[in-house]
C-alpha cells in the first residue's frame, strides 16, 4: 500500500475519533433533553422561557402552541426534514461516475457529524440555560438546516477535496453558518422562514470561495477526462422525487402555528411548478438536445425552492409564487450557459455541482422578495399572522418600511460573512498534510481519491454546457 495512502487513512480515522470523543464529552457536560420532550409539564425552574425564542427556522408541519405558549416540532416533521438531508441531498450527489458511491459516503459522513456539532453550537446559542443545552425537536430540525447548508457547500468541492477536508469544511461551516444565522435572525430581526438567506445563500457562496482558494493552476493543464463514467438518469430521477415530496415540509418546518393554513408549503408547491415548466420553456433553446434531461428538472426543481425561502410564510399570493417559481426556473440554464465558464476559466473557481446557479442565485432573487413583501406587510393583510412572521412590527417597534431594510441589509452581511468565512476554510483546508498525495486520485476507494477533473469539469467532456447534476 502506497506511503501516501496509508496516511490518509489515518489521518481520517484519527480525526473522526478526536471529533467523535469530543462531542461525546460536550453532550455529557453541556446536553441535556428539554421538558418538551417529555410527557409532563415544563418545571418552575426552566420557566419555559427559552422555548420561546425563534429560530427563524420555518417549516410545514408544526404544531400549535402548547399552553406554555411555545412551539414544537412534531416526530413527522424532523423525520422530513431528515430525510431531506440523507434521501434528497445524499441522492443528488451520486454522478459523479465511478466516484458516486464515495461522494455518497461522503455526504452521510458530513451528516452523521454535522448534527452533533449543529446541536452544541445552536444550543449554546439558542437553548443554553442554567449552564445546560436542552435538546427538543425544534433543536433537532434546527441542525437539519445546519446540515443541508453544509451539504450545499460542498456541492462546489465534491470530487475535490478528500475526507479529512470534508469534515474540517463541517467543522467551521456549521459554526459560521451558525453565526450568521444569529446575526440575521436574532440581532437583526430578520424573517427567513426556508433559509433563503441563511442557508441556500450563504452556504453557495461559502462554498464558492472556499473553492476559489482551493484552486489548482496546474489542474487547469492536465487533459480532461473524457470517460467520466456517467451514471444513470435514475439517480437524479429519485433525487428530484424525494425534493418534491419533502421540500415543502423542509421549507415550512416551524411557520405552522395555531393551526394556521400553512402559506409555506403551498407556495413551495406552487413555486416548484413553475419553475419545473420554465426549465422546458428555456432549455430547448439554448441546447441542442432532443429531449430535455431529467438533470435539468432537477435544477429547476431545486432552483424553485430556494427562492421560496424567505417569501414562503408571507403573503406573496399563489399568482406571486408562480412568478417567482418561473423566474427562478430561468436560472440555472442561463447560469450554466453562461456564468458557469466565466467562473471556472475567468474567476478560477471550480463549482462541482452548479450551487452558484441553482442555490447562490435563486437564493439572492428570494431575498430581494421576501424584502418587497416585508414592504408591504400589514395587519390588514396579515390578521394574526402578522405577529408571527413580524413581530418586531405587529408590536410596533418597526414599521414595514424598517423591517423591509432590515431583510435588504441581511443579504450584504450573509455575502460578507460567506465569503469571509469561506476564505478563513479555504487557507485551513489548503495547509500542507490535508491534501492528499497525487497519485491517491487512482485508489480502488473512491472515498479517498482527488478527483480534480471529474468533479470540476463533468461538463466539459461534453459539447453541452450543462450536464451537470446539482446539490
Amino acid at each position: 500500500m502506497p506511503e501516501g495512502t496509508t496516511a490518509s487513512r489515518l489521518r481520517l480515522a484519527g480525526l473522526s475519533f478526536l471529533l467523535q470523543i469530543l462531542t461525546i464529552i460536550l453532550f455529557a457536560v453541556f446536553v441535556r433533553y428539554s421538558p418538551e420532550s417529555g410527557s409532563g409539564p415544563c418545571s418552575q425552574q426552566l420557566n419555559c422561557s427559552w422555548k420561546n425564542r425563534d429560530l427563524g427556522f420555518q417549516h410545514p408541519r408544526l404544531q400549535g402552541r402548547s399552553e406554555a405558549g411555545s412551539t414544537t416540532v412534531p416526530e413527522t416533521g424532523f423525520r422530513h426534514v431528515h430525510l431531506q438531508d440523507l434521501l434528497g441531498f445524499g441522492l443528488l450527489v451520486a454522478f459523479l461516475g465511478r466516484y458516486g458511491p464515495g461522494s455518497v459516503a461522503i455526504s452521510i459522513l458530513v451528516v452523521a457529524f454535522a448534527i452533533q456539532w449543529a446541536v452544541l453550537i445552536q444550543g449554546f446559542l439558542y437553548f443554553f440555560l442554567n449552564g445546560k443545552i436542552y435538546v427538543g425537536s425544534q433543536s433537532m430540525v434546527s441542525a437539519d438546516f445546519c446540515t443541508a447548508a453544509v451539504l450545499i457547500s460542498t456541492g462546489a468541492l465534491l470530487g475535490r477535496v478528500n475526507p479529512v477536508q470534508m469534515l474540517l469544511l463541517t467543522l467551521l461551516g456549521v459554526t459560521l453558518f451558525s453565526i450568521n444565522e444569529y446575526i440575521l435572525l436574532s440581532l437583526m430581526g430578520v424573517s427567513d422562514s426556508g433559509g433563503c438567506l441563511t442557508v441556500h445563500t450563504f452556504s453557495a457562496y461559502f462554498g464558492l470561495m472556499v473553492s476559489r482558494i482551493l484552486h489548482q493552476p496546474h489542474m487547469d493543464k492536465r487533459k480532461e477526462q473524457q470517460d467520466t463514467g456517467h451514471q444513470p438518469d435514475v439517480f437524479t430521477v429519485l433525487g428530484t422525487i424525494y425534493l418534491w415530496i419533502f421540500w415543502p415540509s423542509f421549507a415550512s418546518a416551524t411557520t405552522v402555528r395555531n393551526n394556521a393554513e400553512p402559506w409555506a408549503v403551498l407556495n413551495t408547491y406552487f413555486s416548484l411548478a413553475a419553475s419545473t415548466l420554465a426549465a422546458f420553456v428555456l432549455s430547448p433553446v439554448l441546447y441542442e438536445e432532443s429531449t430535455l434531461r431529467m438533470v435539468q428538472i432537477q435544477d429547476a426543481t431545486l432552483a424553485g425552492a430556494a427562492v421560496m425561502g424567505m417569501a414562503g410564510e408571507m403573503l406573496v399570493t399563489p399568482f406571486g409564487a408562480l412568478i417567482a417559481g418561473f423566474l427562478a426556473g430561468l436560472i440555472p440554464p442561463l447560469g450554466f450557459r453562461f456564468l458557469t465558464p466565466v467562473l471556472r476559466s475567468r474567476l478560477k473557481t471550480q463549482d462541482t455541482c452548479g450551487i452558484h446557479n441553482v442555490h447562490g442565485l435563486p437564493g439572492i432573487l428570494g431575498a430581494l422578495l421576501g424584502t418587497l413583501l416585508a414592504a408591504l406587510a400589514t395587519a390588514d393583510a396579515y390578521g394574526g399572522r402578522l405577529e408571527l412572521i413580524f413581530p418586531l412590527v405587529a408590536q410596533g417597534s418597526r414599521t414595514a418600511t424598517d423591517q423591509a431594510l432590515c431583510q435588504l441589509c441581511a443579504l450584504p452581511v450573509t455575502l460578507l460573512l460567506a465569503s469571509l468565512g469561506g476564505c478563513l476554510t479555504g487557507a485551513v483546508l489548503k495547509m500542507k498534510g490535508l491534501r492528499s498525495p497525487p497519485d491517491t486520485r487512482y485508489l480502488e476507494n473512491p472515498g479517498l481519491r482527488e478527483v480534480a477533473e471529474e468533479g470540476g469539469d463533468r461538463r466539459a467532456s461534453r459539447k453541452e454546457p450543462r450536464t451537470s447534476t446539482l446539490v
